[in-house]
């Protein structure tokens, strides 16, 4: 039976080795690599682990030294965040967590939930040496709506993952040559690698967007984090709050407090916040003063 590689981070790289092991068992899989994430809470890396054992497949950690000279046909990168050298692994196949040229790069997927995009999806791509430029093998579309959080949004990509790379092993297997779709470079755009600092809150933005932005940047990532007096705040959630006329409009502002819940002024609206806590220990967060401003 021809044998697929596969890079695997997260959830979504669970998913996939779990669905693929369900259709295919564990005879097609040559290897697996294993990274980790310390960005996410979970980055189900021992998840990942336990599965290989339970499957008796062989798996190495991303900084392993792992042997190209074995028999795949295929690999597979599915959540993966780093180069793979594309001249040492043949017929590398990426998923991307986008719908193709939009938001190649980095968090696609973030990026359209703060960006308010009715759609999201999935790309099965050809890899190339530049990063997401490859051609296009299948792709795969969701509707959404917003508000959504992140872990709600990843469940529903992750059921693509799955499918595509079925999708795929199943058209390899059978002979069929795939697809090969080349992207419109024109239409192409990208989304830019994160760090700490990103996760803090604009309150210039429209209250709407923040608030897609604290459900985008939620679990498993760090959450969205505002400072309050020098103390490092992450804002769990949160809803729009009608706007009132304000002669002095400064955004992060407390206007309001309902019930110990503060009414922040942003650049556009106002956002009412329900739930927060400190990043030190993460022990909920209960605004105590009137006069304070969100930075």
């Amino acid at each position: 039976m021809m044998k697929f590689r596969f890079y695997l981070l997260g959830n979504k790289g669970f998913e996939v080795l779990s669905k693929v092991l369900e259709k295919y068992g564990s005879e097609c899989v040559e290897n697996v690599i294993i990274a980790n994430d310390k960005n996410i809470l979970d980055d189900f890396s021992s998840k990942l682990e336990e599965l290989c054992i339970r499957n008796d497949l062989k798996y190495f950690s991303r900084n392993d030294i792992v042997d190209n000279n074995v028999s795949y046909v295929f690999a597979f990168a599915i959540g993966w965040r780093w180069i793979i050298d594309i001249s040492k692994v043949k017929n590398l196949i990426i998923l991307h967590d986008s719908i193709l040229p939009r938001y190649r790069g980095f968090n696609p997927l973030v990026s359209a939930l703060i960006n308010g995009d009715s759609e999201i999806g999935v790309t099965a791509l050809y890899a190339s040496e530049k990063y997401d430029e490859g051609d296009i093998i299948f792709q795969s579309k969701q509707n959404i709506s917003h508000p959504i959080k992140i872990d709600d949004a990843i469940n529903i990509i992750s059921k693509s993952y799955s499918e595509l790379v079925v999708k795929v092993i199943g058209s390899i297997l059978e002979g069929k040559e795939l697809p090969r779709i080349t992207q419109n470079h024109f239409e192409a755009s990208y989304s830019l690698w994160r760090d700490d600092q990103d996760y803090y809150i604009n309150w210039s933005w429209e209250n709407s967007k923040i608030l897609r932005f604290i459900y985008a940047t939620g679990l498993p990532y760090n959450g969205a984090k505002s400072i309050i007096n020098n103390q490092v705040i992450r804002i769990i959630s949160a809803e729009v709050y009608n706007d009132v006329r304000i002669e002095n409009r400064t955004h992060g502002k407390v206007i309001f407090i309902e019930n110990t819940k503060p009414i922040v002024v942003c650049g556009k609206g106002l956002l009412k916040i329900h739930e927060m806590e400190t990043v030190c220990d993460n022990k909920k967060f209960i605004l105590k003063k009137f006069r304070v401003r969100f930075q």
